[in-house]
């Protein structure tokens, strides 16, 4: 097995981290408390990891987190990531989410439908509850039926999943519409 390196980087939400091999980038971890808490989780997911200084490719995509995070309009839909130990299914639904623009949300509903089977949305919802990518598999632009948040596994759940929609002004489908805080003055 090829070696992971990981590197825990600052953000507008906190610290992240990001793990990569040859193929690109392994995982991505959004904030977990405290930095310290962050690398130990790092390297129980991927055991012998070791932490370093991201190569080129990987350092652009911390600095595209970075800027996203920090409410920049960045499209991460193509970073490299290695879906060698995704189930089929899941690979399937974050292909489709990494596709959603910052700013725009889809429903589980709908990216079922776009698997070909709107009854999937369950399992839509579980598959990203287990996402590995995030947020470069933005799940936080996946909302329940109805512009309701549903989940978000990530620390602080729906408030860091909202955090994050509002850093991003994002709008529920027409991009004419009101966002999801316009209205909070």
């Amino acid at each position: 097995m090829a070696a992971i390196g990981f590197a825990v980087f600052d953000t507008a939400i906190g610290a992240c981290a990001v793990a990569w091999g040859e193929r690109g980038i392994v995982s991505m971890q959004l904030p977990e408390g405290d930095p310290a808490s962050l690398r130990e989780r790092m390297r129980r997911r991927h055991g012998d990891a070791m932490e370093s200084a991201p190569p080129p490719p990987v350092q652009r995509v911390i600095d595209g987190v970075v800027a996203l995070l920090d409410g920049q309009a960045v499209d991460l839909s193509a970073v490299p990531l290695d879906m060698a130990q995704v189930p089929e299914f899941n690979r399937r639904v974050y292909e489709i989410a990494q596709r959603i623009p910052p700013g725009r949300t889809l429903t589980y509903g709908e990216i079922a439908a776009q698997l070909g089977d709107p009854g999937l949305a369950r399992a839509v919802g579980q598959a990203l509850g287990r996402n590995p990518f995030a947020p470069v598999v933005p799940c936080h632009r996946v909302l329940a039926a109805g512009g309701r948040p549903g989940g978000f596994s990530a620390r602080g759940g729906v408030t860091t999943k909202l955090r994050m929609l509002e850093i991003e002004k994002a709008r529920i489908g027409d991009a004419a519409a009101p966002g999801l805080f316009d209205d909070l003055g």
